[in-house]
């Protein structure tokens, strides 16, 4: 099943008992509280098997592991109704990994990734640079526990080539470079509608290359990522995370300052109201890539494609891109 699919099926059963969002204080002690868990497998192609740990029973008691559910890969998820302080289990790479999960959101919801000791998903996005003249790319690492709903996200979004074509609508040097608003119309009016919910911080700190998804709210978060630049200042870099959706969930791969990064056209400058660059509100209408950008904005840098490394010829075929 797809993460959308979870994600719209949950938010219908909290809709019933009404919900809250992440910024409101779960006042109730956790112990005893009921815990809706949503454990993600973003594995290119193993299938994980989750178990419930009950320790009523010793290790080595035939009831002590109880199969709650086998998880597909590349997206693949189990939802749990279970309480706070239950255990989980799962062997992945030759080893067996147990979660306890924490606890939830206002919402007494929480979100895992099942990736034992994997590092990070690579993500390759053939990129435009210096104004459309050569292709170069960015490989980007997507860290599975950092901010699993907006890395669970982000891999849905690749898988489903909705970043092929897009444009670095936002470039500016020493600050971040955004993009993430859909080539097609339907597909960016569609997606722009599907928020997901802020994630726990971790206390990962901003530096040059990482991203994380932009937002406007509480539980805002869509499509739209910004990449921090090189050479943004301490103070600046201290700033991001003070929203509640600037959560990192990957990195740029390898040396940021060599990186194609820092060869994407930022002539435009920022957006408005703080410059005279591309106005995002515009490129989201019928004829933001048609008619706005390429007549008013000749010299931006697109995405051709973006796809995870590791599962190139175990899926759908790759896109044949854009450029």
């Amino acid at each position: 099943m797809a993460i959308r699919t979870l994600r719209t099926a949950f938010v219908a059963v909290l809709a019933a008992v009404g919900v809250a969002s992440l910024a409101a204080a779960q006042q109730a002690d956790p112990e005893d509280e009921p815990l809706r868990v949503m454990f993600v497998n973003q594995m290119p192609e193993t299938a994980i098997d989750l178990y419930w740990e009950n320790h009523a029973y010793a290790e080595d008691h035939p009831d002590r592991r109880k199969l709650e559910a086998r998880i597909a890969p590349r997206g693949g998820w189990h939802a749990s109704e279970t309480f706070y302080g239950h255990e989980f289990s799962y062997e992945l790479g030759g080893a067996r990994h147990y979660v306890t999960p924490p606890p939830g959101n206002a919402n007494g919801e929480q979100f895992l990734m099942l990736a034992g000791e994997t590092d990070g998903f690579k993500v390759r996005c053939e990129i435009t640079v210096n104004s459309q003249q050569y292709m170069d790319y960015l490989d980007i690492l997507v860290k599975p526990y950092w901010a699993p709903r907006a890395a669970s996200r982000f891999l849905e979004l690749v898988r489903e080539k909705y970043y092929d074509g897009v444009a670095f609508n936002r470039v500016v040097p020493k600050f971040l470079t955004q993009f993430g608003i859909a080539k097609d119309y339907f597909a960016r009016t569609k997606e722009r509608e599907l928020t997901i919910w802020d994630d726990f911080p971790k206390g990962i700190e901003f530096k040059p290359g990482t991203l994380s998804f932009a937002g406007s709210g509480h539980d805002s978060r869509t499509t739209e990522i910004f990449i921090v630049m090189p050479g943004t200042k301490q103070e600046q870099l201290d700033k991001f995370g003070d929203n509640s959706w600037e959560t990192p969930f990957a990195e740029i791969d390898g040396d940021v300052t060599k990186s194609a990064l820092t060869k994407i056209y930022s002539g435009y400058g920022d957006m408005p109201p703080w410059g005279k660059g591309p106005d995002s509100t515009k490129i989201y209408d019928v004829d933001g890539y048609t008619t706005y950008l390429p007549k008013s904005f000749p010299k931006l840098d697109y995405i051709d494609r973006c796809y995870v490394v590791d599962e190139v010829g175990l899926g759908d075929d790759l896109s044949e891109g854009e450029f």
